[in-house]
């Protein structure tokens, strides 16, 4: 049994529980994980021992024994934990410039893009060609493929990740690839091969077998 535990939601909606679960997958840190299906009679009964406001995830360490252990309850803050927790796995890029570079696009990543977030909720289930982009939408996805290229184009390093090796910005992105993969957004040049990249994960293969697996029915999240 690990000293770590992840709670998260719905595996086939919670863009947010993926995050901090690609994360720590890729770096292979151990951990347990608890889900608990979103928006159900008893949802909040199964969050209530957790200190996040009846939110996920929550990164749950036991490290010093006590009960339930130190809880860390937002997703780019569990990704900085981690990253400080285990610095020979190098979570941020070891390059100083790179590193603030990439906490800048995670932060973006982590405040911004409302409009597409709202338009195009992560659905693994679900395919939704020939699906409505709308001009704000479109500014979404613009903005997030020239972060990408702007990363990779800089910091790079001849390597598949925004960074060249993989960081907690990769993680930050990785319901965005879902996204684009979903509604069939068009790419070329990194962009694309970056969605088919990380497409091919086999955390993500994971993941995304798992949510087409659940049952669980948020009608919001079904456009």
């Amino acid at each position: 049994m690990s000293t770590l535990k992840l709670v998260i939601g719905n595996k086939n909606y919670s863009s947010w529980s993926l995050r901090p679960w690609f994360f720590l997958k890729n770096l292979g840190i151990e951990f347990d994980e608890e889900l608990v299906y979103l928006f159900e009679k008893d949802t909040a009964e199964k969050l209530s021992p957790y200190f996040s406001n009846e939110k996920v995830p929550i990164l749950v360490d036991s490290t010093d024994g006590k009960d339930p252990g130190l809880q860390i309850w937002d997703t780019l803050a569990i990704i900085e934990t981690i990253a400080d927790r285990y610095p020979n796995l190098h979570g941020w890029p070891e390059n100083s410039n790179a590193r603030a570079i990439a906490r800048t696009v995670s932060a973006e990543m982590h405040s911004s893009f409302t409009a597409l977030r709202n338009a195009l909720p992560m659905n693994c289930r679900k395919h939704f060609p020939n699906h409505p982009v709308e001009l704000n939408v479109q500014q979404d996805i613009d903005r997030i493929v020239t972060l990408w290229e702007y990363c990779h184009t800089n910091y790079g390093n001849g390597g598949p990740w925004l960074f060249g090796q993989f960081s907690g910005a990769d993680a930050m992105f990785a319901p965005i690839v879902l996204r684009f993969i979903g509604y069939d957004i068009n790419l070329s040049g990194f962009s694309a091969d970056y969605v088919n990249m990380v497409s091919k994960n086999k955390y993500m293969q994971e993941w995304v077998e798992a949510g087409k697996k659940e049952t669980h029915i948020i009608e919001s999240d079904e456009i």
